[in-house]
């Protein structure tokens, strides 16, 4: 049953597309095809009328026919006319399934849930029950819709949530405003934001201020305003004020690309359950079709008053009762709505195997800075020693922080200023979990946490594990300069974070390269218990070895680019998606869009909700055909008990699972 896909503009997650986004339907999320085939009643260019024509035909034909045998005996409604009647009403929702019975077979799948249909109706009409022959194919039909339109708003949901880059951009180039297509944007160019308009691409913000709308992207409504200087994403709408924005990342290579590309290949991730559902489908259909033929069949040897035409009926009962369109429709759309719903919350599983994990967490272990805290770092003193030239070794200090991306290299040239161009490095190299180190006018400059003069030998009398704050030590031409304090900032929502993962019984431990005295700091503010402080990459990768030796699953949480390697080791490894580094997002499992840790618990309690969903559609599919099959191999049900077996299950099944959608977390 296959409707034609829609070109037509429609409005989506309450903002309305335009024919810019006409060009974004390749990135349209794909649901799983179920048997090998394509299930999806892509709400097109008709209308719903038109959707459900066939069925209301049939519906219309079969209740006259009705009428006529039960209500308003006729005499000419007999014999022939009464066949073809039936055959008509039979044609518009009868026809499609038996056409895709041929396809399938001839593609090698015989066994599939078409050819079940089509040999429970064909038989109905070859022993007279023609009533019941158009009936349940009918409801099959009506069945099928509802799934496509269930599968359909399930992808709709997803596609409007994270396909929000207009296709077009105003760019300003010699002073005027020019149209161009995003995708032909390059790096440094202005983009000019009216009132209202979506960011095409990533960047930084030129005008003084601006506030934008992030909905699209992090599931929050709050307007999020941004300074002269920060990063703003594509995806962004603008607010009420005229904005510039200059181009930092290629259209292919903004975040809201990743993220496109990451939900595309989501669905061929599957679950654990989901591929076994799969697989039981295809071993199941078959051994369905030889019990019912053994049902029609094998009763002759052994009952004295056997007719064929009973027999066969309970066969057809039973072949009816047995399509597994229940579970091979439901599970998948269970697993794509808890998808969706993480989706709204700014949160994205990169599959539903992640989903299946994620619900069997037992251990959080959490990065410091950027994660629990803002990772916005601000210079709180400079303590130098006096031989120096405090202005002298900070210009080459802000020289040297410039080449790295990290929070306190911010925090330094916030403070100092912009960067001396008369300052010449040589030699730059990044230590991970230490510090910078490079050579000006020949003198090894070395600026890091106090661990890096300890590896390079140098000397100093500075009491650092006593002092709360961040350090930065400095030395030059191997002496000992002095040092600069940095504090950052704990993060609103990373007490509640805490508490909500408290209550879902799960441990925490906070892990950090950070100076042990301040994680001990953030420990206690946020009720932590577990933290260890001064951990190199490795060091982190070691305590979470010693959590999975212990037969345990761990989420990691971080967003830098030495987080990359313990969140590849973790059970489900999470990034943060704004501040994170684009190795930490490749790497991960799940992402949290808008940075907050409280989605941390939201991720772990869509999975846990949805794990519960798609277990309550394979009980109760199970549970209720086995005992309508029971009761049709006994000769207790009909071909309207069959029909809720599969159509009614399957419905019962599909609403359950797009629920999941429509909670609150």
């Amino acid at each position: 049953m296959k409707i034609l896909q829609k070109n037509n503009q429609h409005s989506c997650c309450g903002h309305d597309e335009d024919s810019n986004n006409k060009a974004n339907t390749n990135h349209s999320v794909s649901h799983d095809e179920h048997d090998g085939h394509d299930h999806n009643h892509d709400l097109g260019d008709a209308s719903l009328w038109s959707i459900f024509l066939p069925a209301i035909l049939s519906f219309v034909m079969l209740a006259i026919a009705i009428v006529f045998d039960n209500f308003l005996p006729q005499t000419w409604f007999k014999a022939y006319v009464r066949i073809v009647w039936y055959v008509v009403a039979y044609i518009p929702v009868g026809l499609p399934v038996l056409k895709e019975s041929f396809d399938s077979a001839k593609k090698g799948d015989v066994f599939s849930e078409f050819l079940l249909m089509s040999i429970a109706t064909v038989g109905a009409f070859a022993i007279g029950e023609y009533p019941e022959g158009v009936a349940v194919m009918l409801f099959y039909a009506v069945g099928e819709i509802f799934q496509g339109i269930a599968v359909q708003r399930a992808k709709k949901d997803i596609k409007c949530l994270l396909d929000q880059r207009p296709d077009e951009v105003t760019i300003i180039e010699n002073q005027v405003a020019k149209a161009v297509k995003a995708a032909t944007v390059s790096i440094g160019a202005i983009i000019q934001l009216k009132a209202g308009d979506k960011l095409g691409l990533d960047g930084i913000l030129v005008s003084d201020n601006a506030s934008f709308n992030t909905a699209a992207l992090t599931g929050e409504s709050v307007p999020d305003t941004k300074k002269k200087g920060d990063s703003v994403l594509a995806g962004m709408i603008n607010g009420n004020t005229l904005a510039l924005v200059k181009v930092t990342t290629a259209y292919e290579d903004s975040k809201l690309s990743k993220i496109l590309e990451m939900v595309q290949d989501a669905t061929s991730k599957k679950a654990p359950t989901e591929l076994f559902i799969r697989k039981f489908a295809k071993i199941y259909t078959p051994i369905v079709v030889l019990l019912a033929i053994g049902i029609c069949l094998v009763p002759m040897l052994f009952v004295s008053t056997y007719v064929f035409s009973d027999w066969l009926y309970r066969a057809l009962v039973f072949l009816v009762i047995s399509c597994p369109c229940a579970l091979v429709i439901s599970i998948p759309l269970g697993y794509f709505g808890g998808i969706g719903a993480a989706s709204k919350n700014g949160i994205l599983f990169k599959g539903s195997n992640f989903l299946d994990l994620m619900a069997t967490i037992q251990n959080v272990v959490l990065d410091k800075t950027g994660t629990l805290t803002k990772g916005v770092f601000k210079v709180q003193e400079v303590v130098f020693d006096t031989a120096f030239d405090k202005n002298e070794i900070l210009k080459m200090v802000n020289a040297l922080e410039s080449q790295s991306s990290h929070p306190i290299a911010t925090a330094i040239h916030d403070w100092v200023g912009a960067v001396d161009s008369t300052v010449e490095l040589v030699n730059v190299e990044e230590i991970p979990g230490h510090g910078l180190r490079a050579f000006v006018k020949e003198k090894e400059l070395v600026v890091g946490n106090f661990k890096l003069l300890e590896k390079f030998r140098i000397q100093h009398n500075v009491a650092h594990d006593s002092l709360v704050y961040t350090l930065i030590a400095i030395a030059y031409d191997a002496q000992f300069v002095g040092y600069i304090t940095i504090a950052d900032v704990i993060k609103a929502d990373a007490s509640l974070a805490i508490e909500k993962l408290k209550k879902l019984g799960i441990a925490v431990t906070m892990l950090s390269g950070d100076k042990n005295t301040v994680v001990q700091d953030v420990a206690t503010k946020l009720g932590i218990v577990t933290a260890y402080g001064g951990l190199l990459p490795e060091g982190k990768v070691e305590k979470v070895n010693e959590i999975l030796a212990r037969k345990q699953t761990v989420a990691f949480v971080g967003d830098g680019v030495n987080d990359a390697p313990v969140i590849a080791l973790s059970t489900v490894g999470i990034a943060m998606g704004g501040l994170g580094s684009d190795a930490t997002i490749e790497t991960a499992d799940v992402v949290i869009q808008d940075d907050k840790p409280s989605k941390i618990a939201t991720a772990i309690t869509i999975a846990k909700q949805t794990k519960k969903i798609v277990w309550q559609n394979i009980s109760m599919a199970f549970v209720v055909k086995a005992a309508v099959l029971l009761l049709g191999a006994a000769g207790l049900a009909t071909m309207w008990e069959a029909v809720f077996a599969d159509v009614g299950v399957a419905l019962l099944a599909i609403l359950n699972a797009v629920r999941i959608q429509r909670m609150k977390f």
